[in-house]
């Protein structure tokens, strides 16, 4: 038999090779081929098959339970005589058939291919059955059994994969005709046709149900019971914190007892938590976190960024536990998370001890340099000793002592979390790093060496281990997941996302040790190796007391959700399914929009209807209606009957189609009332439409039986044809000149061959007006084509035909007057057909839709082709009132009503464009006299080329000036100083463009309600720029010489100032801080007088400036020159400054901290001497503002501070002592003013150095009317990409200042060690010089003595 490669071999259920990672070679293979020196030992044969058997089933890393492992050898012989497919012979392993599967020519490959495969009957297992084997197969020479070649693999044996093995084993070439290498006498693999296959297989244990499993088709809640939480993008880290809040059951319970049926919101974190919660409890697959990080107010941005779980731990714990007060579950979460430490110095050589307990809610242990909990532990409460210069003050009465310095546990929580510091700061390589240590944690350990001596130790204080939060990868990228046991005495799982799988206690606890990758079966590294580290290691653990377990974890159930949860949840998954179902049928329904009588009387446009709006935003949309594509047209008549209110038997139902001239009308009427709306919408409609559009007909007149009798298209009898006449079908547009509107007027039915004039006796008798009305008729061809019609030509001749419309208007009497042959304003156009009859009827408005009454002008319009031509061209503008320009008259709450009209002067209206993205007023539209609407929401007022402006809406304003008069002046922006220079208030006012600066006091003194000057005294004016007086303006500088980049400030003259002669020197005063050129806070001129020492001259600063008591000692005095870059000369209380000043450029330097900077822009640094506190100030202006607070001691002590924020009427939101740092972010539950203090009262001598931040988010953005077919939050793409910016922004700035913070302690710490190390060595040096002055005097008294005694 030819042996050749044949392509129609088809492999058996498409058989992959295995990846390499499944696939071991032999270590004496090379080229498939094993190479035996002839001088060295010869290999294992392979009839030993113990020995082989451990050479080709070597350890698995999973090291899963063996459960049988058997060896069976196919004699394979006649090998050219095979068929293109072989099985060998069934054996047993593992309690299942097992087989080899042989392809001797290769499977579509030059290659031999040998396959394991089960054996079972027709080659069908059992259902869901599944065996995990690592197995081996050996093709040896039966003449010498050390000729031999083998692959070997590991593979999850199901239904769907019952084979698995090597497609290409070896190469079919070399079988035969390739002597192996050290064979003697020389040998080939396959001799005679001749070989034997040895199968090695070995049956594991599938421990966890997920061993060897591709995932595929995995369901984790039919294979565990629990569902996973899916990745938003970057949040694995919540899903693995998520999932183990979840799973401590006392939390859950009391999550669910908080009271949300009043605000069942998203921004509602309780209660989106509360539907996760459930969700998770009830749902089948994974469960979407979208809802919750909403809640948080996170974007995308923060969505793609990974955070700090134990910050967000620390949060969300906040969050519940606000609203868990004055709830039964109030206490619950200080019970389960909540433990005491306490801090102590307590002297060793009197009895004197300082202390203070605080609460803990995790607590952070060391991984550096401790091998286990244990050891943490013991570093944790190590005890330090402070002697020497770092002795501790004892208060007055024991003054510096010796004493001990340490931490001590009172108590630990029933849930334990345990943060391991795995991230640390790297002073070598300037850079945070991940600890990747090898660290152990036990399943079970005694916290009870780690409490205090007094602390209660009745019940055994021994901890379970109940979650393992885990960490994969290095600092800059990595994954999250989370290894949990949700049941006391039950399995550990794996919580990856949204995959959850049964674990093994190795993997819980061995695998997340971190360190060094153990090497199995004993290997060794070379000396050259380097250890393979695993990226994968706990990073938070969570143990629960052992004592209460059962309290702990104790079952929840659906009783113990809230119902109104419950309902919500069922309500919006029965929703869900509904829509889901409805996107499966979607394509056995069809849309069907209706015209009816009603939509055409409210229908004021162009055609008969708008397809492209909907009925319920437009009563003169067509209505729509989804039905079953099977739907017959009877059955379609009777539901728009049912709609309608009307009889079904007197309901027709026409086909609308669109008209070469890009109009719809109707064609023909659709009789088989068995038709499906499917064959109709094919037949008639075609399918250029996705929808079928229709027009309901109703019959004006019924036989004696009730049923409708048409005037065309009528059926003789049931069956036949219908029937077609002479008789056409026109619809009636009336144009009301009055009103200014234009309205459908139904249908009427008339003869092809009557004259045009004889409509008008049909619509007069129809609009019941006087039979003398004389009429205008004009044909609606298309939106730009009205054509006038001809009285005496035919209907026929004038190509009317069913579905066209004729618009006509009463003639009104100057038309009437000129004998109406024709329009005056057309006169190239034959005129319209006018025509009267005598007898008079009363009007009715035949259901059309009323309009408002418009003023009669000069501007209106009295044709309907202008009308026609009006509605093409028209602009709908919509106007909205200026969110913070609006008067008290005309505020956004009543001149947002849909029929506000202002009674004001046109004059004292100003237009304002809108922000596409935002909302927001852009630009005040000038006044022009040749400005039309268009240009005014045209490009010419848009920064981008007209896509940054709303083309459908502006803002006005109301003004107190004409917008004539307005023109005339001039806006400025004004401070005025009062209280010394310690208050500042801005004032826009505004003043003639041709006026003086007195105009400007006299706009702020009537803007700023102020006593004029003869009571409160005289004012004078400065040019401000860059925080330095420019000049003083004069009171009679013109208001256009002043720039539009100088700052003008007032001020009252001070009495000091008053009383002075003329000629008195002055000098300008500015604030800096540390360098002349960083200038902060208020200018101001000040008097010198003659021969004052400065500690007089201070006297008077304070009062001039306002400043006083401790804020004017920490401010330091210098000469600045204003023009030269030297040094500022800082001045001593002896110093007299009128001697000190050298030109008329020398300037008055005030060198302090700008708190008032600090405070206006919540951000900054702040010196804090000992036994100091310090306070800033924000205003919140409106509740629910979040408000952000970040701190961190950059220098002295030991870098802590205590903190307190305060919110209105002193109310403590936080407050903590000796802190670090602290970033924080709240919600400002009232409107009012929260001071942020910084108290250093704990330090004797120590000053610190503290960076901080608060920032208050409480602007809200104008909320207007969206555009048609945009959403209010729409922006553009220039814009998004700002927002972008921001944030990569923010955090490289929050990273600078963790890196400034990292940079000052550490320098800190190294100019303190250098100091100390200093000292040390004089002190060292002083000893040293004592030492050998002693010695030298010993030695000489010794040798002066010995002399005296020998004499």
């Amino acid at each position: 038999m030819d042996p050749s490669f044949d392509a129609d071999i088809q492999s058996p259920e498409n058989m992959i090779v295995d990846p390499d990672e499944y696939v071991e070679q032999s270590e004496n293979e090379k080229d498939d081929i094993a190479i035996i020196d002839p001088d060295e030992p010869r290999p294992t044969p392979a009839d030993d098959y113990e020995a082989i058997e451990e050479l080709v089933l070597p350890p698995l890393d999973q090291q899963p339970r063996i459960l049988e492992t058997v060896h069976h050898t196919w004699e394979i012989t006649n090998w050219n005589e095979l068929p293109k497919r072989e099985h060998g012979p069934i054996f047993e392993a593992g309690g299942y058939p097992w087989r080899v599967l042989m392809f001797p020519y290769g499977n579509n490959v030059d290659n031999v291919s040998f396959y394991l495969e089960h054996g079972f009957q027709n080659e069908k297992p059992p259902e869901d059955w599944v065996c995990c084997v690592q197995f081996a197969l050996v093709l040896w020479n039966k003449n010498d059994p050390t000729i031999y070649t083998y692959h070997t693999a590991h593979h999850r044996f199901t239904q769907d994969e019952g084979d698995w093995g090597f497609t290409r084993f070896h190469d079919c070439r070399k079988l035969f005709n390739l002597t192996w290498p050290g064979s003697n006498p020389p040998r080939m693999l396959v001799e005679g046709g001749e070989a034997n296959m040895t199968a090695y297989v070995r049956v594991v244990e599938d421990e966890t149900g997920v061993l060897w499993h591709n995932f595929l088709k995995y369901d984790s809640k039919k294979e565990t019971g629990y569902v996973g939480l899916k990745n938003q993008g970057a949040t694995c880290y919540l899903n693995s914190l998520i999932q183990s809040l979840y799973f401590t059951n006392a939390f859950r319970k009391a999550v669910y007892q908080i009271p949300t049926q009043d605000e069942d919101t998203t921004t509602n974190s309780a209660y989106t938590l509360q539907r996760l919660f459930y969700q998770l409890q009830s749902s089948s697959a994974a469960v979407s976190t979208n809802e919750l990080t909403k809640s948080f107010g996170w974007d995308t941005k923060q969505i793609f960024e990974q955070q700090d779980v134990q910050e967000l731990s620390r949060k969300l714990m906040e969050r519940m536990e606000i609203k868990m007060k004055g709830t039964e579950a109030e206490n619950v979460l200080p019970k389960l998370f909540c433990g005491k430490v306490r801090t102590y110095i307590s002297c060793i050589n009197v009895d004197y001890e300082s202390r203070r307990v605080e609460d803990f809610w995790d607590v952070q242990l060391n991984v550096s340099g401790n091998k286990d909990i244990e050891a943490s532990f013991r570093d944790y409460i190590q005890v330090e000793t402070m002697d020497g210069d770092n002795q501790y003050f004892a208060g007055e009465n024991y003054k510096l002592q010796d004493a001990k310095k340490g931490v001590i546990f009172e108590s630990f929580p029933e849930v334990l979390h345990l943060q391991l510091k795995r991230f640390e700061y790297d002073i070598e390589r300037d850079a945070m790093m991940k600890v990747n240590d090898r660290y152990e944690f036990p399943d079970s350990f005694d916290a009870a060496p780690y409490l205090s001596d007094d602390a209660e130790k009745s019940e055994s204080w021994i901890y379970k281990l109940h979650g393992v939060l885990v960490h994969s990868g290095d600092l800059n990228a990595g994954h999250y997941y989370a290894f949990i046991k949700p049941e006391k005495d039950g399995w550990f799982y794996k919580y990856d996302d949204d995959k959850v799988t049964r674990a093994t206690m190795r993997e819980v606890l061995e695998d997340n040790y971190g360190g060094e990758m153990p090497l199995l079966n004993g290997q060794v590294l070379d000396a050259s190796q380097k250890p393979i580290i695993r990226h994968n290691s706990a990073y938070m653990l969570v143990y629960i007391r052992e004592a209460r377990l059962d309290e702990v974890l104790f079952p929840v159930t659906n009783a113990d959700t809230p119902a109104h949860l419950q309902r919500k949840l069922e309500e919006e998954a029965a929703f869900k399914e509904a829509r889901r179902k409805e996107r499966e049928e979607q394509h056995l329904y069809l849309t069907v929009r209706v015209i009816t009588n009603e939509t055409y009387a409210a229908h004021s446009g162009h055609d008969l209807t708008l397809f492209d709006r909907s009925y319920d935003d437009d009563p003169a949309a067509a209505k729509s209606f989804k039905l079953l594509k099977k739907c017959t047209i009877g059955e379609l008549i009777s539901i728009i009957a049912e709609d309608c209110g009307v009889d079904p038997r007197r309901l027709r139902v026409w086909c609308m189609v669109n008209r070469q001239n890009k109009t719809t009308r109707p064609d023909v009427p659709i009789m088989d009332p068995n038709q499906t709306i499917e064959d109709a919408h094919m037949k008639l409609a075609g399918s250029k439409t996705q929808e079928l559009r229709l027009w309901a007909e109703y019959a004006a007149a019924v036989d004696s039986n009730g049923d409708a009798v048409w005037p065309a298209h009528q059926l003789a009898k049931e069956g036949s044809s219908p029937t077609r006449s002479d008789e056409i079908v026109i619809f009636l547009k009336w144009f009301d000149v009055e009103a200014q509107a234009l309205s459908g007027c139904g249908h009427i039915y008339i003869n092809n061959q009557k004259k045009v004039e004889e409509l008008a006796p049909l619509i007069i008798k129809r609009m019941r007006w006087p039979e003398d009305t004389k009429l205008k008729l004009y044909e609606e061809i298309k939106p730009d084509m009205i054509e006038p019609m001809k009285a005496k030509q035919s209907l026929k001749a004038a190509e009317l035909q069913d579905g066209d419309i004729v618009c006509f208007q009463e003639v009104r009497e100057k038309d009437s007057d000129s004998g109406g042959s024709r329009s005056p304003e057309t006169p190239s156009r034959p005129g319209p057909m006018v025509t009267s009859l005598s007898n008079t009827t009363t009007l009715v408005s035949n259901g059309s839709i009323p309009r408002y009454q418009r003023p009669r002008s000069p501007d209106i319009i009295e044709d309907a082709r202008q009308y026609y031509d009006f509605l093409r061209h028209r602009r709908l503008i919509t106007f909205h009132c200026h969110p913070t320009k609006g008067s008290k008259e005309f505020n956004s709450e009543n001149c947002e009503s849909f029929t506000l009209r202002l009674d004001v002067d046109p004059t004292y209206i100003r237009f304002w464009t809108i922000a596409q993205s935002t909302g927001n007023p852009k630009t005040a539209i000038r006044r022009m006299s040749n400005q039309t609407l268009v240009n005014m929401v045209s490009a010419s007022y848009a920064t981008f080329a007209g896509s940054s402006i709303r083309a459908d809406a502006l803002y006005f304003e109301v003004l107190d000036i004409s917008l004539a008069e307005l023109d005339t002046k001039k806006s400025m922006k004004v401070s005025w100083i009062s209280e010394g220079i310690t208050k500042d208030e801005q004032f826009d006012i505004l003043v003639p463009k041709t006026g003086i600066v007195d105009d400007i006091v006299t706009s702020l003194i009537k803007k700023a309600q102020l006593e004029d000057e003869e009571k409160g005294g005289r004012i004078r004016v400065y040019e401000i720029h860059s925080n330095k007086i420019h000049k003083e303006l004069p009171r009679g500088y013109p208001v256009k010489d002043i720039t539009e980049f100088v700052n003008i400030m007032l001020e009252r003259i001070p009495e000091e100032e008053l009383a002075q002669p003329n000629g008195s020197q002055y000098i300008y005063a500015f604030h800096f801080q540390g360098e002349p050129n960083k200038v902060h806070s208020i200018p101001f001129k000040f008097l010198i007088v003659q021969n004052e020492i400065f500690t007089e001259t201070k006297k008077r600063l304070e009062k001039r400036t306002g400043i006083k008591g401790k804020n004017l000692e920490k401010i330091k005095f210098a000469i600045v020159k204003r023009s030269s870059y030297t040094k500022p000369i800082y001045l001593s209380d002896e110093d007299t400054l009128w001697d000190m000043l050298g030109d008329d450029d020398d300037q008055l330097g005030l060198d302090h901290v700008d708190k008032l900077r600090n405070a206006r822009a919540g951000m900054g640094d702040l010196f804090l001497n000992a036994n100091e506190k310090a306070c800033f100030y924000s205003n919140v202006d409106k509740q629910g503002a979040k408000i952000a607070f970040y701190f961190a001691v950059q220098a002295g002590g030991s870098f802590d501070v205590d903190y307190e924020v305060l919110g209105p009427n002193d109310r403590v939101i936080m407050k903590e002592e000796k802190e670090r740092q602290g970033d924080f972010v709240f919600t400002a539950t009232e409107v009012g003013e929260y001071s942020f203090c910084f108290n250093n009262q704990m330090s004797t001598f120590a000053e610190k150095f503290v960076d901080f931040e608060i920032a208050v988010e409480n602007e809200p953005r104008a909320s207007i009317p969206s555009k048609q077919g945009t959403t209010p939050e729409q922006t553009s793409a220039l814009e998004e990409s700002i927002f972008k910016l921001s944030g990569q922004l923010s955090t490289i700035t929050r990273n600078q200042k963790y890196f400034r913070t990292r940079e000052n302690r550490n320098f800190s710490t190294v100019r303190s060690t250098e100091r100390r190390i200093f000292n040390f060595s004089i002190i060292e040096s002083l000893m040293m010089m004592c030492m050998a002055a002693l010695q030298v005097f010993i030695v000489r008294f010794f040798f002066q003595g010995a002399r005296k005694g020998y004499v």
